[in-house]
């Protein structure tokens, strides 16, 4: 079953709450996604545990209602 993008930004930004999120559906089916998040909570994180943090706040839906998700993760530039 598919997921809505507006699903998706609810999980993160209530798991990272200073988060600016940008979704964009690769193929139009729900099912691939692109994702950039941007948080302050990311500094001092690896790359590896940024994503982690935001595959966390997914709960699991990563590979089951989420089928494939591109992710780009960030610092802002002023943290």
């Amino acid at each position: 079953m598919p997921m809505a993008a507006a699903d998706i930004e609810t999980l993160i930004r209530t798991a990272l709450p200073d988060a600016s999120v940008r979704i964009d559906d690769l193929r139009g089916d729900g099912d691939h996604y692109a994702c950039h998040v941007v948080s302050a909570l990311f500094k001092g994180k690896s790359r590896v545990q940024q994503h982690q943090m935001v595959y966390a706040a997914l709960k699991g839906r990563m590979g089951n209602e989420l089928h494939a998700m591109a992710l780009q993760t960030e610092i802002p530039a002023s943290a």
